[in-house]
């Protein structure tokens, strides 16, 4: 099958505990949307394959969990990667930073084949869902700005993200602001939504979006 043609995959990671929380809610609305657009959508929660943090890689080894299946096994083959996190203290869950800090050992040369990792690691689509009992839409900005900075390292395309509020268990379902509804379009568009950053040398056309095609006229000959 041609590669452009071929099923995109997207990886939705969960960094929160509750299997039915809001940060659960959010990633499942996610992988309905992406399923009705023909994606192949998995979700993962963290604290299944994450046991401990990075450690100091010159004295120690990683932690004997299940991360590397994680990383190596799902994460790396993902088109997409949708991060879902509450927020702690206005940052990511520890298992959501855990993830990051983690692949350390792997592209750093102490893992396996670490170039073919970093090639795993970039050209990738990411999104980003984010659960907290504040309405305050600065609360999330944090996390935005850090997913921001590991997509401009690893060369790849943050899509969006999506800002629910709830505290009790799919508490995120009554916001009037409807984040399921968002992470359910974030789904689907995961891989058609425009994604543009430019650059100083960035070739770039006057108008952003593609102006309607002109109607065909009724009248016999197509005259006006």
């Amino acid at each position: 099958m041609n590669s452009t043609h071929r099923v995109k995959r997207l990886l939705i990671l969960v960094g929160s505990p509750r299997r039915d929380g809001n940060s659960a809610a959010l990633a499942a609305s996610a992988r309905q949307g992406a399923e009705t657009a023909g994606t192949l959508a998995s979700v993962h929660f963290l604290d299944d394959y994450i046991q401990g943090l990075l450690p100091d890689l010159r004295h120690a080894k990683p932690p004997a969990d299940r991360y590397a299946e994680l990383f190596l096994e799902h994460f790396l083959p993902a088109d997409g990667v949708l991060f879902c996190t509450p927020i702690y203290w206005y940052g990511m869950s520890a298992q959501t930073k855990a993830f990051f800090d983690r692949s350390f050992s792997h592209y750093a040369g102490s893992g396996p084949e670490p170039e073919r990792v970093k090639a795993g690691m970039a050209g990738k689509r990411l999104g980003l869902a984010v659960a907290s009992e504040e309405t305050y839409p600065g609360a999330a900005l944090g996390i935005v700005h850090q997913v921001q900075e590991y997509a401009r390292y690893t060369h790849s395309d943050f899509v969006g993200y999506v800002h629910g509020a709830g505290n009790r268990r799919g508490e995120v379902a009554l916001d009037p602001r409807r984040p399921l509804a968002a992470a359910q379009a974030l789904g689907a568009e995961f891989f058609t939504r425009k994604y543009s950053d430019y650059r100083l040398e960035t070739p770039r056309r006057h108008n952003v979006w593609e102006p309607p095609a002109p109607a065909l006229s009724s009248t016999p000959g197509g005259l006006p």
